[in-house]
């Protein structure tokens, strides 16, 4: 996932720089020492100081829209930092540059790190600050293990696969870089059935799309990652050499059409979650499709080349997007109130956030 300055809830105390982290010890590798990796596995005294680093962390780091926001329930505001805490670090601990040929090599020792402290966390026995301050969530909100091993697995997969035959082998990677946050999501919601979770699916596999239609340009350059897949490519004549050039052909925009459309399919599909989560969090949950959709809006806006530049949006499309879905959900609210009915479905381990 132009970026928007993150939101501070506004009861939220005014936190300080983060401090300078830790020093890896002489016997760790060069890939343990880096700046993500030191992030990734810095000790926290106590779970005061290991909160306090998870919220630096997600107001520190820009996206499309901020991760905590007035939009969300103050009551599950620091296990969504906790969590974006993780996912943050792993997606760095993935990325991070370093010396040709090593990269690959770098990466993977780091997230198998990340994952043996994942493992001792649901053990009960980390001592890192971001594992420090997960398992609080977990404990709280009965999280399995899985939705974030998916994730590494997804991070490590980056690193070996650079390239996807079929859309059904790019949508199994979507399984599990995107799918997991919307099923975390949930979650901290109290929401563990089948369907509300199928249906997120839809979304998150939507968001991870429309990021790669917006990026073919910057994934290949500097990532060497070509996520439109094979066999899409040969139905409309695109060649990887198309890929290189300033300028997307004719054939490359029909591509990209479709691409789009086939992802805004998904986002209409997805949309079917939202009136069964509680007026609380599904605020918060349409601004993230509303931001998906709008960055494939902005795609189809300069005609499907996202060679030439790379679709963004202005800071003013992030704050009418905001406007309009806190607007949508205050008309809900004020309905929600005068009938006296619950707005969502009934579902497994139900409960207000």
């Amino acid at each position: 996932m132009t970026p928007a300055t993150p939101v501070a809830p506004t009861d939220a105390p005014v936190l300080a720089a983060p401090e300078p982290l830790p020093q890896a010890g002489p016997a760790h590798s060069r890939a343990e020492t880096s700046e993500a990796a030191r992030a990734a596995f810095a000790p926290a005294a106590d779970v005061e100081e290991a909160e306090g680093f998870t919220r630096r962390l997600a107001r520190g780091h820009y996206e499309n829209f901020s991760v905590v926001t007035r939009l969300l329930p103050r009551s599950l505001r620091q296990d969504f930092c906790n969590i974006y805490a993780f996912c943050r670090l792993a997606d760095d601990l993935a990325d991070e540059p370093a010396d040709a040929g090593t990269a690959g090599a770098v990466a993977l020792r780091n997230l198998d790190r990340f994952a043996d402290e994942l493992r001792a966390c649901y053990a009960g026995r980390t001592s890192s600050a971001v594992f420090v301050a997960l398992s609080g969530t977990v404990r709280r909100h009965d999280i399995p293990i899985e939705p974030f091993l998916d994730l590494i697995s997804a991070f490590e997969q980056d690193q070996t696969v650079k390239r996807y035959d079929t859309f059904e082998q790019l949508l199994d990677y979507c399984r599990r870089s995107a799918n997991p946050v919307g099923r975390l999501v949930l979650y901290l919601c109290g929401y563990r059935d089948a369907e509300r979770q199928r249906l997120s699916d839809y979304t998150c596999s939507a968001l991870q799309l429309a990021n790669f239609w917006q990026d073919v340009r910057r994934d290949l350059r500097d990532l060497g990652r070509v996520y439109i897949p094979r066999d899409s490519m040969a139905r409309f004549g695109v060649t990887e050499e198309d890929l290189w050039k300033d300028r997307a052909g004719d054939n490359l925009k029909q591509l990209i059409r479709f691409e789009v459309d086939r992802a805004g399919a998904m986002f209409a599909e997805g949309d079917g979650l939202l009136p069964m989560l509680h007026p609380a969090v599904r605020r918060q949950v349409a601004l993230f499709g509303a931001g998906g959709r709008a960055v494939l809006q902005a795609i189809r806006r300069q005609g499907y080349d996202t060679l030439a530049r790379r679709p963004v949006l202005s800071a003013g499309q992030k704050a009418r997007l905001a406007g309009r879905v806190v607007a949508c959900q205050l008309l809900a609210s004020l309905s929600f109130g005068r009938a006296g009915l619950g707005t969502r479905a009934t579902g497994e381990h139900d409960r207000n956030p």
